[in-house]
């Protein structure tokens, strides 16, 4: 039913197999346009995404450091990952 195609990168530029089984995959999925990066762009990618800078402030609970994702305001108080889970109840 499906078979290999050879893609090009819209990244690099590199040609890369769509194989069979992943087109399988994405029809099962519902997904109609095909790959646009090989597999080492799209990981490039989705790290390059991920990174956030992480922001150092007090924890208002403990004390202690707390690493946050945005810039901590003094009229905010900000907790530590332990105390935010506690004060959410899980």
């Amino acid at each position: 039913m499906y078979e290999d195609k050879t893609l090009t990168c819209k990244e690099c530029g590199n040609e890369f197999v769509f194989t069979a089984g992943e087109q399988e995959f994405y029809a099962e999925k519902g997904f109609v346009n095909e790959p646009q990066r090989c597999k080492e762009c799209r990981q490039a990618r989705k790290n390059r995404d991920g990174a956030r800078e992480l922001h150092t402030a007090v924890c208002a609970s403990c004390g202690g450091e707390a690493k946050v994702p945005f810039i901590p305001k003094d009229d905010r108080p900000v907790y530590c990952s332990e105390c935010f889970s506690k004060m959410r109840g899980e």
